[in-house]
């Protein structure tokens, strides 16, 4: 028998049953070990050594692993063909070495492009051992990570109160978000003018030209900035009739298809075309590249999907090939094969572009099979695939010069004017038939309109009128996900593994938000990036961040060292570490004012103080650093008092309306839809409160985490106000499933069981096939069985006892003993570290005098027993009142103490593939 390691249950099942009763295949689910999360763990005093260590379900996995190969010839990784599948391999070959549970057993390595029985019974024929420097490159990138985390986070937390993490590529791409927002907000429209001549050809066929040259000279963008300059331009346009054809350019234009997919460039198409985030992209291809099943059998419907290859297999070239010319025709066929390269920098094209494993599956066949997400992202690969190999689009490009010969026109001293008329007709579609990159793009890639009259040299159109348009400038747009993912790609930082991850962390870390699928830096996360700009400049350069990228290749490749660079790179970094212990906090603050003052003080249109107090007029507005985070004080103080929190201030004085915004009636009952703020964030109203008492409360719905406030129309408001909708009746019990939003969020139900909906998920449009796979999966339901540790995050300090992680009914929790207490929302589960946990425990230890799982109130303390024949004490009023008002002060204090939302545990993440 063989035992075959892969990283999912759903690969497991699907490739047991390709090699049939002599291999057992067995899961891995993802990483067995990890760096502990606790200082030390690597250790560049000792040529950075590295600590690994078995979390509980990792430690479970390595057991059943072990246990299957006492039965068993030989062990079989056959993990992603990635540099992180390449690292899951050596991790279990690490750990089950330390078990002595390999022996003499021979380990070999298979990998595999496509979940499909050809290629992975073809894998099995063609073993290797596991590569040497793609793990090195990978421990290169995880200590890298690991050092930057652990070690710029703290100095963060220090100086800088309340703010979360600096992670190495999470940085720099906060960075490019904070600057684009920083050019926004100075960014001063600036006023153009264009003339625009309709005229008639010969056969009265109307057209429209532009003014090119003014007085025999061209006109650049801003010559004409005004609307007197316009009116001028007119009147010399009107004064130069009659106009003749000068010159006729004719040509012919290729278009050319893109590439087929790569990781990035599938995401920012998702993102642009279907409106998915980069998450939630990634996770429905990994559906399709596991797969579904077909006539009883799973298959995986694409290939591997990360990677940065744009090839494809000369197997599916053929493929492909035959395809186009059955279904489109002989004219949309080439000669011979399209090739691609990546333009991406640092692109290692290691595996193959992403595309269908069978280019005959017609995505009109899969939609019983699939979701209408999953069948929406496979049909865009499919189109995408199969327009790569087809012919260019051919467009007829014509550009027309028509001078006007009144007033000596041609002469420079003259009025000297020149129109030209621009147009592109489609004369082939190739490609275009099946796939365009842009739904919404003009005729050609240059802007030029339709259809022309047919114009020559000579010619004499007619003028029938003259108009002026005016226009401004516009400031550069904020990155969506999709820009982000091609800029961060374009400098070549991160991989394509990382993106999504990336861009989550930035989410999750509250340094953006996302509204109208643009980023917003949030103001921790601008005061995080001037901070790391200003005293850590190096490394959240682009170039520096890119040039690691770069190196860690070299390591893959195997044409550099990966100590080497660990060792250069430490050595720069630690000695930047060094150098701001004696960094004072008023240096912090005084740095961060001058950077920051333009954002949190605009000039106001009057010419005032931006920062002058609005309390005592005396002092002014600056930042201040407190215990929970930044804010904005007066400089008075103590005499003033006045704080704020960090936001803009209205240059104007204003303030932004917090109030109720109306989002129509409602048809059934008329009653007024509105959308709302309260304590507990955003929500959806029906209705108003009646002031009478005993009335019945409107009904509210909660904003669902990946709706934003300003998406919500009477529509969507409608929608969430009808929750629990009906989603369909289960296949297998043929019971109701139902998708609606609780006290703990969006969930599925299924008769007693519920199901958390994952945030990047909608409830609103979840569809039947969707809802039974999250049911299927283990884990993650409220249910009130006993749950086990997701992972032990390490032994807690005071007695060495296990501290560990939970997934529980409300949400993750760590564990010590009896106590048990809830992560905060801003901690990622999978990051948080034993430091963390250990702080939450002891203040919930604090606030509950250490009774078991915190919740109850615990048993009533007995009244102290009074000494035979002695009197109870009686307080006089006077003592009542003064202790009274003791506790009134002690919950106020204690108010204040958790009030600002920025006081969670800040915890250091790592950007590992």
């Amino acid at each position: 028998m063989n035992v075959v390691v892969v990283e999912s249950p759903a690969k497991a099942k699907t490739i047991g049953k390709y090699l049939g009763p002599d291999y057992r295949v067995l899961a891995s689910f993802g990483h067995v070990r990890d760096l502990p999360a606790k200082d030390g763990s690597v250790r560049p005093d000792e040529d950075f050594a590295m600590s690994w260590t078995l979390d509980e379900r990792g430690d479970k996995r390595i057991d059943e692993i072990a246990s299957a190969l006492r039965k068993a010839d030989r062990l079989i990784l056959a993990t992603d063909p990635d540099r992180e599948g390449e690292a899951i391999s050596w991790h279990i070959t690490e750990a089950l070495k330390e078990r002595k549970a390999l022996d003499s057993k021979p380990v070999e390595r298979v990998v595999f492009n496509e979940i499909t029985r050809r290629a992975v019974q073809e894998a099995m024929k063609n073993p290797r051992q596991l590569d040497r420097e793609l793990i090195d490159a990978y421990l290169a990138r995880r200590a890298l990570d690991y050092l930057v985390g652990f070690t710029l986070s703290p100095v963060l937390w220090r100086k800088l109160p309340g703010s979360r993490s600096a992670g190495r590529v999470q940085s720099v791409a906060l960075r490019l978000i904070c600057e684009r927002e920083a050019e926004i907000e100075i960014f001063k429209p600036r006023e153009y003018w264009s003339v625009i001549a309709a005229l008639a050809s010969a056969d009265g066929t109307p057209f429209e030209a532009r003014l090119t040259h003014l007085s025999g000279n061209k006109l650049d963008k801003f010559d004409l900035g005004d609307r007197t300059a316009a009116d001028r331009a007119v009147a010399a346009i009107r004064a130069a009739a009659p106009f003749a054809v000068s010159a006729v350019e004719r040509k012919t234009v290729r278009r050319h298809p893109a590439a087929p997919f790569t990781t990035s460039t599938l995401q920012q198409e998702a993102s642009r075309k279907l409106g998915l985030g980069t998450t939630r992209t990634m996770r429905i291809a990994q559906r399709l590249y596991e797969g579904v099943d077909i006539d009883g059998e799973t298959v995986g419907l694409i290939t591997y999907m990360r990677t940065d290859g744009v090839q494809i297999a000369n197997e599916a070239l053929n493929q492909v090939r035959d395809l186009i010319s059955r279904r489109h025709g002989k004219d949309y066929l080439p000669d011979s094969p399209r090739g691609y390269s990546s333009a991406a920098k640092n692109a290692q094209e290691a595996h193959e572009a992403i595309r269908p494993t069978d280019l005959n599956r017609h995505p009109d066949s899969l939609g019983r099979l699939l979701d209408r997400d999953e069948l929406r992202l496979y049909e865009l690969i499919w189109k995408r695939t199969v327009a790569s190999q087809m012919e260019s689009a051919v467009f007829d490009q014509v550009a027309v010069d028509i001078d006007g010969s009144g007033n000596d026109s041609r002469t420079p001293d003259g009025n000297g004017v020149t129109l030209r008329a621009t147009g592109s007709v489609l004369k082939f579609d190739g490609f275009l038939t099946l796939y365009r990159e842009d739904e919404d793009e003009p005729a050609d890639e240059n802007g030029n309109g339709g259809r022309l009259p047919d114009l020559n040299e000579g010619d004499r159109p007619a003028l029938r009128d003259v108009r002026p348009e005016q226009h401004f400038t516009q400031p550069p747009p904020r990155y969506s996900e999709a820009s982000l993912v091609k800029k961060l790609e374009e400098l070549g930082i991160g991989r394509p593994s990382t993106y999504a991850s990336i861009i989550q962390v930035l989410q999750d870390r509250n340094y953006v938000r996302l509204e109208k699928k643009r980023f917003i830096p949030e103001d921790r996360g601008r005061i995080v990036v001037a901070f790391l700009t200003e005293f850590f400049r190096r490394y959240v350069e682009y170039d520096f961040t890119a040039d690691l990228e770069s190196q860690l290749d070299d390591i893959s490749g195997g044409r550099i060292d990966w100590k080497a660079v660990l060792r250069d790179f430490w050595k720069a970094f630690n000695v930047a570490i060094e150098g701001t212990r004696d960094l004072t906090i008023t240096q912090v603050i005084d740095a961060l004012d001058a950077a920051l003052g333009p954002h949190f003080f605009p000039e106001p249109a009057d010419g005032g103080n931006p920062r002058l107090c609005p309390s005592c007029g005396q002092g002014n507005l600056g930042l201040r650093l407190g215990k929970f985070g930044a804010f904005l004080g007066c400089s008075n103080y103590p005499e003033c008092r006045f704080t704020r929190p960090l936001a803009p201030v209205d240059p104007n004085g204003g303030e932004v309306d917090a109030g109720p915004k109306e989002l129509g009636k409602d048809a059934e009952t008329g009653k007024t839809v509105s959308l709302r703020k309260g304590p507990y964030g955003i929500y959806v109203q029906l209705g108003e409160q009646s002031k009478e008492k005993g009335a019945e409360k409107p009904k509210r719905v909660s904003l669902p985490p990946n709706i934003a406030p300003d998406e919500v129309d009477l529509d969507t408001g409608r929608k969430l106000l009808a929750l629990p909708r009906e989603v369909g009746r289960h296949p297998e019990t043929g019971e109701t499933i139902a998708a609606g939003i609780g006290r703990f969020g969006p969930y599925l139900k299924h008769g007693p069981k519920y199901k958390t909906i994952p945030k990047d998920e909608n409830v609103l449009t979840i569809g039947l096939n969707r809802a039974v796979d999250l049911l299927a999966q283990p884990g993650g339901s409220r249910g009130r069985g006993p749950s086990t540790p997701a992972r032990t995050i390490g032994n807690h300090p005071d007695d060495g006892k296990p501290v560990t992680l939970h997934d529980g009914r409300y949400g993750h929790y760590v564990k010590h003993g009896r106590i048990n207490a809830t992560l905060p929302k801003e901690i990622e589960p999978d990051s948080v570290t034993l430091g963390e946990a250990v702080q939450l425990i002891a203040a919930r230890a604090a606030r509950t005098g250490g009774r078991a799982g915190g919740r109850g109130r615990g048993k009533a303390k007995a009244s102290p027993k009074l000494a035979e024949g002695a009197a109870p004490k009686v307080r006089t009023k006077s003592q009542t009142k003064t202790k009274a008002r003791t506790k009134t002060k002690a919950k106020a204090k204690a108010r204040a103490r958790k009030a600002p939302a920025d006081a969670a545990v800040a915890t250091a993440e790592s950007d590992a593939d």
